[in-house]
């Protein structure tokens, strides 16, 4: 695949999904700040797919909604940390804390991508993904130095969490060129600014950092290997359109 639409495509998969995925705490947050927190950011996150499927189209790919709602679960290049369902609050925030780290500092990288158009929406989606930054730190430094209990179950989390957190930095045949020709700084640096990042946060905690060297990433989604959790998203989120396509509802 041409190393633009290759990346294209893992950025506007990534916030695809997870946003649907938040989405689904709409009337379930633990509180009522966490369920409209839960709910702008899945919002946003859906409107950074948007502009990134219209990037695509640019290139001549599909219309977005096509290219949104008509593949199936093997033509999908999200990471596999973006497609398990939401779980426990615990888990759904140390994964929102993670990813958005990476986000944060993907889009800070894509501002100076040589792709002017990316970073042109990369210079705008940043400054929306530092609010998501401080609401997940917000919380886990809270949630992180509460009581026993909550700290252990959000150590749990994060033990859980990491190694699917890890298959956001893999990699596709396509690497080189992407960071030969600018586009973008590649994953291995990334990972490494992202570990400093949560690191940081991870310290005003009582929480302790796994030794990410002794992990193994779950890795496959760039390749569109996925788990059983996103077909069924898939068609629950296709399902309008696919009930008439051509329709403007």
């Amino acid at each position: 695949m041409n190393p633009t639409l290759d990346l294209l495509y893992r950025l506007a998969d990534d916030q695809l999904i997870l946003g649907h995925r938040n989405s689904e705490w709409n009337g379930l947050g633990p509180i009522l700040e966490e369920d409209i927190a839960f709910s702008s950011m899945a919002q946003d996150k859906l409107g950074h797919s948007l502009q990134l499927y219209g990037l695509l189209h640019e290139l001549g790919e599909a219309e977005p909604d096509t290219v949104a709602f008509t593949r199936n679960a093997p033509q999908f290049h999200c990471c596999q940390l973006t497609e398990l369902p939401i779980g426990e609050y615990d888990f759904s925030l140390i994964r929102h804390f993670l990813f958005d780290h990476a986000e944060l500092l993907r889009f800070e990288a894509l501002a100076d991508s040589s792709y002017e158009p990316l970073a042109l929406v990369a210079r705008k989606v940043k400054g929306e993904l530092k609010y998501h930054v401080l609401h997940a730190n917000t919380w886990v430094k809270r949630l992180g130095t509460a009581t026993e209990e909550a700290i252990e179950r959000m150590q749990a989390a994060l033990e859980f969490t990491l190694p699917y957190a890890l298959s956001i930095f893999e990699t596709t045949e396509a690497e080189p060129e992407i960071i030969s020709s600018g586009l973008f700084i590649g994953e291995a640096e990334l990972q490494a600014r992202w570990e400093a990042s949560i690191s940081k946060v991870l310290a005003q905690t009582a929480l302790t950092l796994p030794d990410l060297r002794t992990l193994t990433p779950v890795a496959g989604g760039r390749q569109g290997q996925h788990t059983e959790h996103l077909q069924p998203l898939l068609d629950e989120m296709a399902e309008v359109f696919r009930l008439d396509p051509t329709a403007d509802w």
